[in-house]
């Protein structure tokens, strides 16, 4: 018996699944065929897309409203897709873009030359813009670095006491960790103090 399974992901725990679900019960994905997960689109390695891929068998039907819904990173979607449709040799529906569709007859072939090559375009699209936010990245960070921009967390100011109390600790008069309690930091922070005690 062939099975149409739904898979819903979003990103974070704020998102819903509105939306994706609508979709599926509008495709006729039955509600207990539909796993979700709330977690990243960078790694396969979620626990319900997992689950759906033991259940997956010949035949079967796999929907997902849109690409990026099944996962972020193309290699691993290319990797994933060539997994459900040659090893499990079942189809995918890509519900946002119909030419991503691979069911039919086992004679029939053009529809899966189609999805594959549409596949193929949209990995290397998503590889080129990756690669050009990456180099617009790092070209904007040197131009602020020459500007004289610094980046990271601005080091915490030293309290008025810090002067006094680190004195005593350089004398021998106090320990690191008594110095730490008087100046209301923890240990580690007086121990980076003391090696620009003048900052």
């Amino acid at each position: 018996m062939c099975i149409v399974y739904g898979y819903i992901r979003v990103s974070t725990r704020e998102q819903n699944f509105g939306r994706q679900l609508d979709a599926m019960r509008a495709f006729g994905v039955a509600v207990n065929n539909i796993y979700t997960d709330k977690q990243s689109g960078k790694s396969f390695e979620r626990t319900e897309y997992k689950q759906l891929m033991t259940k997956v068998k010949p035949a079967d039907t796999l929907v997902v409203k849109s690409i990026d819904r099944l996962g972020r990173d193309y290699l691993e979607i290319l990797e994933q897709w060539r997994i459900i449709t040659n090893e499990k040799q079942a189809a995918i529906v890509v519900l946002d873009m119909p030419l991503l569709d691979t069911r039919q007859s086992e004679k029939d072939l053009t529809g899966t030359l189609i999805a594959d090559l549409v596949l193929q375009i949209l990995s290397y699209v998503a590889q080129i813009e990756r690669d050009f936010i990456r180099q617009r990245q790092a070209e904007g960070i040197s131009a602020a670095m020459a500007r004289g921009v610094r980046f990271g967390r601005l080091p915490m100011e030293h309290p008025q006491l810090f002067e006094a109390v680190h004195e005593a600790w350089v004398l021998g008069e106090i320990s690191a960790r008594e110095a730490a309690r008087q100046l209301e930091v923890s240990h580690s922070t007086f121990l980076v103090w003391t090696k620009n005690p003048g900052q």
